[in-house]
């Protein structure tokens, strides 16, 4: 069974950037499905990005696109979420997936596993 860690989270301003790391070790990431999401207080996870083993395709959720982007290293057995013109509205505890699966473009977490959370706080 891998292990996954997150780091790169932080305070930040609004419309400024940060890039969020997820790296794992015990399993290669280069066949697995990856997905971001994320929870603020008082909220449920929500999706926030994915993208398939080959990192040839991404998804994102539409209140993030053209803002994030989510690539893959597998040389380096790491996923990347790139975010740019942060908004305080996306403060919360960003979680990093590996495993999941694609069923018409929803990225499906019921299996594989998670990373521990890194915080996001971007204040205006």
């Amino acid at each position: 069974q891998g292990h996954l860690v997150e780091s790169g989270g932080g305070l930040v301003q609004a419309g400024t950037s940060l890039r969020l790391s997820c790296t794992a070790s015990g399993r290669s990431l280069m066949w697995l499905h990856m997905g971001w999401f994320r929870q603020a207080p008082g909220k449920e996870r929500e999706f926030v990005a994915a993208i398939t083993s080959s990192g040839g395709t991404t998804y994102y959720a539409d209140s993030v696109r053209g803002r994030f982007t989510m690539f893959k290293e597998n040389i380096e057995n790491t996923a990347y979420l790139q975010m740019n013109s942060l908004k305080p509205e996306d403060t919360a505890v960003y979680y990093c997936h590996a495993g999941g699966a694609f069923d018409s473009g929803t990225y499906i977490a019921s299996a594989g596993y998670w990373g521990q959370g890194t915080q996001v706080t971007v204040s205006s």
